[in-house]
């Protein structure tokens, strides 16, 4: 599984959610708003892609020079559990190479918080990555964001369909902002040099 070796390919960076207000600040969410602060970053705004089921924004992220890479921000507006229809629709539109696919994920065995860059591997029972892998491969990123157990016998599914507590949400804007680093850190410095920095 190595990282293509094209200069010129586009990234996709795929912020993982469920569309709909009623879901905007779930825990199963945090990939939408990963996604979000780094369309204010590149200082544009989504648009509905073409024939794709998602919300796309192009821009470029990097200093000017080499390291300066074209990327595409995607949320798709499928659910959570059809997300591969859409990535898959996005990396052919794009040419994309899967290596340069980035999901942006809650991840459960993680601590609130916690980031893990990881290239490949399982999806852990997430929906959105066995949707992805099915579609297309396992190979592509991920930026894996900790959002903890259940409590007590609080269902997995009723857990990450919840908001985020009030005591969760007075670093969420924080670690939000950790996160949308590590991606840039990811497709500007690799992979390696990422995972040092962020993986915590």
């Amino acid at each position: 599984m190595q990282m293509t070796t094209d200069p010129g390919a586009p990234w996709l960076i795929v912020g993982l959610g469920n569309p709909g207000p009623g879901y905007a600040m779930n825990r199963h969410n945090v990939g939408f708003m990963v996604a979000d602060l780094l369309a204010d970053r590149i200082g544009g705004t989504f648009k509905r892609a073409g024939r794709a089921q998602a919300q796309v924004l192009e821009g470029r992220i990097g200093p000017v020079g080499p390291a300066n890479r074209r990327v595409v921000l995607a949320k798709p507006m499928s659910y959570m559990n059809v997300s591969g229809a859409p990535v898959t629709a996005l990396r052919d539109f794009y040419k994309v190479p899967v290596a340069n696919i980035v999901a942006v994920h809650d991840e459960l065995d993680i601590d609130y918080g916690t980031l893990r860059l990881k290239l490949g591997g399982g999806d852990n029972g997430h929906n959105g990555l066995k949707s992805m892998t099915k579609a297309m491969s396992s190979d592509y990123h991920r930026v894996r964001f900790g959002i903890g157990r259940p409590p007590g016998r609080m269902q997995v599914a009723d857990f990450v369909l919840k908001d985020f507590s009030a005591a969760e949400r007075k670093e969420l804007d924080y670690f939000v902002d950790r996160a949308a680093d590590a991606v840039e850190a990811l497709v500007i410095e690799g992979l390696e040099r990422a995972q040092s920095a962020y993986n915590s």
